[in-house]
């Protein structure tokens, strides 16, 4: 027998841009009236700046440069649209990601090369987790192209395709502008591609042009109609048909949702489907905030060895399951040691559909899917009863004495009590990836987190970003110390733009998700005083406000605090507890990892 996820096997927030459906013709509206404009506004520059904002970016976040300097000046000239100048591309990168999975799409500008290939990693998460980033440089002189010079910020070669083809791999469509002529259409197809396969875009315009007007910026841009995806008619009816014959044999069947919900925009159908049938509903890890965690049917995350609670054994004892958008991959599988198997399984992707062992249909979107399938299958909440019948609500953490360390299970019981519609979690790659799991999250409550890609240090600059998207709800974010000496100066970008997050700083002096797959010296890092640092960047300059907490009482004190009399103010409190303080999840999933990436080499 095949099996998934094994050794043996061979979200968004309402914006017109973002929630562009797959199915159906859409215009990307709230666009300017089509009338002429002055020729000292018909520029490149301006008409790219009018097309972000058409299609709803309203801050771009930027690093300048000599060869992007002149069209930071056009960009900001546009009155609808807000420069974020940020202190390094890596994290103009990750804002750009963060502003993304609020607002549908995001953009940031760097210069050439040096920039391109510092916001590069970023680009490549947002690629990874499919999200629609404009990433726009500013190139080389057009008089430089095709000439033997040599330029600065190169590697000290005539060629200047080197960033372009770095680019290549990270982004669905690249868009080299070194001719006005040509630059409307580059520009327009690079972002509608953008939108309609929802990856990033990599668009560099020679330092040159974005002053020079030319007749084909004299007008608003019209909005862009997007073609639409449509299903296989005849493609879909099949599909249909044989789940619905699979699932209404099955005697306890279950659902559960994967991070392609996002960009199939699929979570709405997603939950209808399971109001419709009443199978119980799980979620993949990377898949938490997709989809409401207060439904009824709703039984938590399934993620192997380290699920929630009872989630597991009832989605394992399932005889069938269906998976809508999953990725498994050797974290989402812990190791692969999933017990899931091929035969039980309907896997729905955003345009394709695999049934068992059997048919595959192709050319089928999941929204169309899912929706269609409802009105087939017949009820069954056979698993959601087994389910009630043996689920205990979660324990508590034992009461902390007076003046007792504090330990994370404390501090992650009071994050859960200040959740609510006004707030959303940022959680950084490491422990607080499976402590922020076990949160529930309240009714418009937002999460995120990057799994696919697990770049320690996304968590700052996604912060920026996202709380720069989401006003007025106030972002908490877990960070710790490991990830936030990677991208720490952001949080200076953050007092600046007048933004109130509460970043919870957990110290405990190393990697801790590292030493639990395998550890070593290098695993320790350099303490630092963090709130001092804040303190410095702060500089008595914006609205911040830290702490230092090393017991319960301080913690309750300090939220209190952060919640009342400063919230209005950036609220960094820094969290002290054990070195080997970890949730009992990661205990497990690193060891499973471990052996994952300890198997020796097959026989040649």
């Amino acid at each position: 027998m095949d099996s998934i996820g094994s050794l043996d096997s061979t979200k968004p927030a309402n914006n017109d841009v973002g929630n562009v459906p797959n199915g159906t013709a859409s215009a990307i509206k709230n666009s300017l009236p089509a009338t002429a404009i002055t020729s000292t506004e018909a520029t490149l520059g301006r008409h790219l700046a009018r097309r972000l904002v058409q299609v709803g970016v309203t801050d771009v976040f930027s690093v300048p440069g000599d060869f992007n300097l002149t069209l930071l000046d056009h960009l900001i000239a546009e009155p609808k649209l807000t420069n974020i100048g940020c202190c390094n591309e890596l994290n103009a990168g990750y804002a750009a990601d963060g502003y993304a999975r609020c607002r549908g799409v995001g953009a940031c500008v760097v210069t050439f090369t040096v920039g391109g290939l510092s916001v590069i990693n970023a680009i490549a998460g947002a690629y990874s987790e499919n999200l629609p980033v404009i990433c726009i440089v500013g190139g080389p002189n057009t008089n430089d192209f095709g000439t033997n010079r040599i330029l600065h910020h190169t590697i000290g070669l005539p060629d200047f395709s080197q960033e372009l083809r770095c680019f290549q791999t990270v982004t669905c469509y690249q868009a080299v502008v070194n001719n006005i002529e040509d630059a409307h259409e580059m520009i327009d197809t690079a972002i509608s591609t953008c939108l309609k396969e929802s990856k990033p875009v990599y668009i560099s315009i020679s330092c040159n042009l974005p002053g020079i007007p030319h007749p084909t910026f004299s007008r608003e841009p019209v909005p862009f109609s997007l073609s639409p995806r449509l299903s296989n008619k005849l493609g879909l009816e099949a599909a249909v048909e044989a789940a619905a014959a699979f699932l209404n044999k099955a005697v306890k069947p279950v659902m559960v949702g994967g991070p392609k919900l996002r960009v199939a925009k699929a979570s709405e159908a997603f939950v209808e489907l399971a109001d419709a049938c009443g199978y119980p509903f799980a979620v993949m890890p990377s898949a938490k905030g997709l989809v409401p965690e207060y439904h009824p049917h709703f039984i938590g995350t399934f993620w192997g060895a380290v699920s929630t609670a009872f989630c597991a054994e009832i989605v394992e004892s399932a005889d069938a399951y269906l998976f809508a958008g999953p990725i498994f991959n050797d974290y989402s599988s812990v190791g692969y040691s999933l017990l899931l198997k091929k035969e039980k399984a309907i896997i729905v992707q955003p345009d394709r559909v695999v049934i068992s062992n059997g048919p595959a249909f192709g050319c089928i979107l999941m929204k169309d899917f899912l929706t269609a399938l409802a009105k087939r299958l017949e009820h069954n909440n056979t698993a959601y009863e087994n389910y009630a019948r043996i689920f205990v609500p979660d324990g508590k953490p034992l009461k902390a004495e007076p003046g007792e360390p504090l330990r994370v299970n404390i501090l992650f019981k009071h994050v859960q009590e200040m959740l609510s519609g006004e707030t959303a979690v940022i959680a950084e790659t490491g422990d607080s990836w499976f402590n922020c799991q076990k949160l529930k999250l309240p009714k418009g409550c937002g999460y995120e987190f990057q799994m696919q890609y697990g770049s320690i240090g996304w968590s700052v600059g996604a912060t920026l970003g996202y709380a720069q998207a989401v006003r007025p709800k106030r972002v908490i974010s877990c960070i710790g110390d490991g990830s936030f000496q990677v991208t720490a100066q952001d949080v200076s970008t953050m007092i600046r733009n007048e933004q109130n997050p509460i970043i919870f700083l957990i110290n405990n002096g190393g990697y801790t998700i590292e030493v639990e797959i395998h550890d070593g010296p290098y695993n320790v890092i350099k303490n630092w005083n963090y709130t001092a640092l804040i303190d410095a960047i702060h500089n008595g300059d914006g609205k911040c406000w830290t702490s230092k907490v090393t017991c319960e009482e301080e913690l309750t004190e300090a939220i209190q605090t952060a919640t009342g009399e400063k919230k209005d103010c950036l609220c960094f409190i820094e969290v002290i507890v054990h070195k080997d303080d970890t949730s009992k999840e990661l205990l497990e999933w690193g060891s499973r990892v471990c052996a994952a990436n300890s198997r020796p080499p097959n026989p040649q």
